[in-house]
């Protein structure tokens, strides 16, 4: 696979770091991008090796092959992987990235994960003498791309101090919301208001289409009220058009919405939207749309 380059941004004038990034997918190649334009010393990690050689070879800098080589060294590491599993064997593997990071040094986790993950790591890296926060974010493969996504943050106020300006080369807003596991906890929060939007949108659109509408000339109305939101205005017209071949992946979601489920069982809150729109999107998969973009639900409908 092919990765498009990070697009052009200003950077604010932050000094010089020594970072590895962890994991080189759709969101952490553009990432460790902009760190690298950003003017910091980068080394990079893939479980795939040609996906760092690609990065180095279009970035500069280094890659190692594990993550421990990649975090020797290094001010702070930052980990965008696939789940808690990965994110265990990427830090307290046998070829983790603690084993080679020295006292003082900071790990950020942007995968999107479980807060327990997040409180574990915390307290692993804590008896080492690291510090840890938990920072998924949200803009999808396009805010990574233009170094515009949103920071959710768990962690300590000083530790999250020292890594906030250095995020801030692929983000345009990066915010501390409490103690580790407040990060996850807050990617719950955006994740439950995103599905419940989508099928809203969703339904709306297959009433009008069934209704005879103009639904492009519709959207363009009811945009400009207290309808708009961010999906209507970037996946409204895509949903029109029947176009999903982009965006974030209904897997992805159907991970993102699992999680969800489980901490809201643990917590005894209910999500009655929010579980029915985690079977939706099973219908999706199982009409082989797994790939396509969340606004897929539509789908559905039709």
């Amino acid at each position: 696979m092919s990765f498009p380059p990070a697009a052009a941004k200003t950077y604010d004038a932050t000094p010089a770091r020594r970072v590895a990034f962890l994991g080189l997918g759709v969101m952490g190649h553009p990432m460790a991008g902009h760190l690298a334009r950003a003017g910091h010393a980068v080394t990079v990690y893939n479980r795939t090796a040609a996906k760092a050689a690609e990065w180095v070879a279009a970035y500069g800098g280094a890659s190692a092959a594990t993550p421990r080589e990649a975090a020797a060294g290094a001010d702070i590491v930052f980990a965008c992987v696939g789940n808690d599993a990965d994110l265990r064997e990427v830090t307290l593997g046998a070829h983790g990235a603690f084993h080679g990071m020295a006292p003082g040094a900071v790990f950020v986790d942007h995968t999107t994960a479980s807060a327990d993950i997040a409180r574990e790591l915390d307290a692993a890296a804590t008896a080492r003498g690291l510090g840890f926060v938990d920072a998924p974010v949200s803009g999808g493969n396009l805010g990574a791309l233009n170094g515009a996504l949103t920071v959710m943050c768990g962690g300590a106020p000083e530790v999250f101090a020292r890594i906030q300006p250095v995020a801030m080369a692929f983000a345009k807003a990066v915010t501390l919301l409490g103690p580790a596991g407040s990060g996850q906890l807050a990617k719950m929060v955006n994740q439950i208001a995103i599905a419940g939007l989508v099928q809203g949108l969703a339904e709306a659109i297959a009433f009008g289409e069934k209704a005879g509408l103009d639904m492009k000339a519709v959207l363009g109305v009811i945009g400009k009220g207290a309808a708009q939101s961010w999906q209507m205005d970037q996946r409204g017209p895509t949903m029109v058009e029947g176009r999903f071949d982009f965006g974030f992946a209904v897997d992805w979601m159907r991970k993102d919405l699992g999680l969800v489920l489980d901490e809201a069982r643990r917590q005894g809150v209910r999500l009655p939207v929010t579980a029915l729109v985690d079977q939706f999107y099973g219908d999706v998969q199982a009409q082989g749309g797994g790939r396509w973009d969340t606004s897929s639900l539509i789908q559905r409908l039709r």
